[in-house]
């Protein structure tokens, strides 16, 4: 994401979106208005009318009928925000679980970071339920593989959106989900991700609306979706601020600066290296789902891994792999091809294309590694130079 010319001023809004939670609401627009004077309250569909639960209190209403789900009213904020002159909007759980009080905090790292979506890392303890413990780490694992970036609590309701940023984004999710989903693709976007640590609060009196069913198959057909959307080597949409505005960034200018940024040649390097690795490596099947968990994970460049993949398909490297496997057994290279070395004798040669490729696949990519990295450093001083 390029910040160099951002939001002149930052607005904030508080928004709570809420859903049933009528005995702590009040109390946690009480402490947000201790702290922050801007305050909106977003009730989705709620059983039981909440106005009169904040009478009295100088806070902004907003209902949305029937129940649309917690990211459909984050999204309603959002529009509020938007159409009130504000340019960032936190968002806090209603159920008492966050602590109002650390709103200051999300304040000082916006105005440092305006373009930034900062996330609340919650302190679990041992009140934490182990489901949720759970939770986080399988879903930050998923994320490291979808976008390359690590985050520590991709479950966080205790966020701060810019406002512009949701507007661009195209999010399908509307229920809990929907902070996942958000989160994936403000990275693929290319918007920067800060986290501060902040405390939490698990009671047994805490009322949840996560369905243990509904909810997990939700977030187990996106993360399906996102991992699948992260293999292909389609590049993603990027942003970038210019007079103030939030606008796409031009594909080719977004491809000239990845080659000119520090460290590029090298993720290049790698990228190709990986692939030729995959490629080469005798098994079938498991190779691909280390080529799009590695590429994921590391953040290396997809098409690169692809491509490089690709170029081992074919009988030369399988040959050369069971041709080593072939002298590291018996000490010379097999010459004869006929029915009996590769017929009756298949398993044999299976066996040494495995024990081959573990010699072949790492030299071929070291190999790979410093040829691209070399052609790397070339196109880079010649950017350089015409620049």
């Amino acid at each position: 994401m390029e910040t160099g010319n951002t939001q002149t001023s930052v607005k904030i809004l508080v928004v709570i979106a809420h859903y049933n939670h009528t005995k702590t609401l009040r109390e946690v627009a009480e402490r947000c208005l201790a702290v922050w004077p801007d305050v909106l309250v977003v009730d989705d569909g709620s059983s039981v009318s909440v106005k009169p639960l904040l009478d009295g209190l100088s806070v902004s209403f907003l209902c949305q009928t029937p129940n649309q789900g917690k990211g459909t009213a984050i999204l309603a904020g959002s529009t509020w925000a938007k159409a009130h002159g504000f340019t960032h909007i936190i968002t806090l759980d209603a159920d008492g679980q966050h602590h109002p009080e650390d709103i200051p905090l999300f304040v000082s790292a916006v105005e440092k970071n305006p373009a930034a979506l900062i996330m609340g890392v919650r302190k679990f303890d041992d009140t934490v339920p182990r489901s949720s413990r759970f939770g986080r780490k399988f879903g930050n694992f998923w994320v490291h593989i979808q976008t390359g970036k690590a985050v520590r609590d991709i479950q966080s309701g205790y966020r701060c959106y810019p406002v512009d940023m949701l507007n661009v984004l195209t999010v399908w999710s509307k229920r809990y989900a929907f902070e996942v989903e958000v989160t994936v693709r403000a990275l693929w976007a290319g918007f920067e991700v800060r986290e501060l640590d902040i405390p939490v609060v698990y009671t047994k009196e805490r009322v949840s609306h996560f369905h243990k069913l509904k909810d997990n198959v939700r977030l187990t057909v996106l993360n399906t979706y996102l991992t699948l959307r992260a293999m292909l080597p389609v590049a993603h949409r990027q942003y970038e601020y210019k007079d103030g505005e939030l606008t796409p960034r031009p594909f080719r200018q977004t491809l000239r600066d990845n080659l000119a940024a520090p460290g590029s040649v090298w993720r290049n390097a790698c990228s190709a290296a990986w692939g030729i690795f995959c490629g080469s490596i005798a098994f079938p099947g498991i190779r691909q789902v280390w080529l799009f968990s590695g590429a994921g994970w590391w953040n290396l460049n997809r098409l690169l891994c692809i491509s490089f993949e690709k170029l081992c398909v074919g009988p030369i490297v399988p040959a050369v792999c069971i041709e080593v496997g072939y002298y590291v057994r018996y000490g010379h290279f097999l010459t004869q091809f006929n029915f009996t070395t590769l017929g009756r004798q298949a398993l044999q040669r299976i066996g040494e294309w495995i024990l081959g490729s573990l010699i072949v696949a790492p030299v071929l990519a070291t190999i790979t590694l410093a040829v691209v990295a070399a052609v790397g450093w070339i196109l880079r001083r010649s950017l350089h130079e015409h620049a």
